[in-house]
């Protein structure tokens, strides 16, 4: 297992960065990976399950793991078929408005192939407006 770990700032204001990962609905707006999502909940919480919809059809299994908001962190499960990942997010005020982190844990190619993505999707979930 690998665990990596990137970093991201943008200008938003961190209650809202905390607003677009607390609300699984508005996923697509920020991740281009993302089509669409179902979830048994509105909003993130500790044991909240679903799937978030890809392209071609895909559809990846979630379990939210743990949230804290007072400290806008939160974790979740997803699975690819034998493939598990774990992933930790993270919102903090920085200079320029906020900064986010995500941590990833799974096997080495699966992690590597998943992180241009994933910067891509911080880089959104802090810019678009």
């Amino acid at each position: 297992m690998t665990t990596l770990t990137l970093h991201a700032s943008g200008p938003l204001d961190p209650a809202e960065v905390w607003e677009r990962y607390a609300v699984p609905a508005r996923w697509p707006q920020w991740a281009p990976q993302i089509t669409a999502v179902t979830a048994s909940a509105p909003r993130i919480a500790a044991g909240v399950s679903g799937r978030v919809h890809g392209p071609l059809g895909l559809r990846v299994p979630f379990v939210i793991t743990a949230v804290d908001e007072h400290r806008r962190t939160w974790a979740w499960r997803v699975r690819i078929g034998p493939v598990r990942l774990q992933l930790r997010h993270g919102v903090e005020l920085h200079p320029s408005g906020s900064a986010t982190w995500l941590r990833v844990r799974g096997p080495a190619p699966v992690v590597a192939a998943y992180l241009p993505v994933a910067r891509l999707a911080l880089h959104r979930l802090l810019h678009l407006r």
